[in-house]
C-alpha cells in the first residue's frame, strides 16, 4: 500500500523569496535592496492608507494580514482580512509579482483535504511560481503560502484582477522603515 505525504519542495524562486522575507522582517534589510525593481519600488508613491504603490493592482500586507485591490492607484477594495503563510510557508514578498493564471475552480497539485482529495482551491488567481495564489479559504488559520480571502472576497479579487497584473507582497514595517 502506497501512501501520500503532503510534502512541498519549494522552486529555487520561491527560496529566495522566503529568505528575502525573513531579512526584511527582522531589519537586516532585503538581499534586493539594490535592484532597479526595489529602486522602482521606492521611487513610486504608495496608495494613502497602504504599504504597496500606484502601480499595483493588488496589495498584501503581510504584518496587519490585509489586503486590497487598487485601481488607477486609488483603493477600490479593501483592506480585507487575508490568511497568510505560516512558519516555514510563508507567503513571499515581492513589488512586481504579475498575475499568470486563474482558475475558478482549481484544485490544488499538492495538498490534499480530510477526504483525501485534492485540495479546494475556489477562484484561484496565481502571482508567484510554486502555485501561490489568491483563492478561497479560512482566514483564521495560517496556509501554505498562498494568500486566502472569504468566498466573497475571493470571487471580487478573481473578477479584477487580470492576467499581467501587478500584484505587492510587503512588510509594511520594512517598506515604512525604507523610506524613513
Amino acid at each position: 500500500m502506497s501512501t501520500t505525504r503532503n510534502t512541498r519542495f519549494p522552486r529555487p524562486a520561491v527560496l529566495v523569496a522566503l529568505v528575502t522575507a525573513a531579512l526584511a522582517l527582522i531589519g537586516v534589510g532585503t538581499a534586493l535592496a539594490g535592484t532597479p525593481a526595489a529602486q522602482a519600488f521606492r521611487d513610486q508613491p504608495l496608495v494613502p492608507g497602504t504599504p504597496c504603490t500606484v502601480t499595483a493592482r493588488a496589495c498584501v500586507d503581510l504584518d496587519s494580514q490585509q489586503s486590497w485591490l487598487f485601481q488607477d492607484g486609488k483603493v477600490v477594495n479593501g483592506p480585507v482580512p487575508v490568511a497568510i503563510g505560516g512558519p516555514g510557508k510563508e507567503t513571499p514578498v515581492g513589488h512586481s509579482l504579475r498575475v499568470y493564471r486563474k482558475e475558478e475552480l482549481h484544485h490544488s497539485g499538492e495538498y490534499t483535504a480530510t477526504n483525501g482529495e485534492p485540495a479546494p482551491m475556489p477562484w484561484a488567481v496565481f502571482f508567484q511560481d510554486g502555485g501561490i495564489a489568491f483563492h478561497e479559504g479560512r482566514t483564521d488559520t495560517p496556509s501554505a503560502g498562498c494568500v486566502r480571502l472569504t468566498a466573497e472576497n475571493a470571487k471580487i479579487w478573481f473578477n479584477h484582477l487580470q492576467i499581467g497584473d501587478q500584484v505587492q507582497v510587503v512588510s509594511a514595517q520594512a517598506v515604512h522603515a525604507a523610506r524613513g
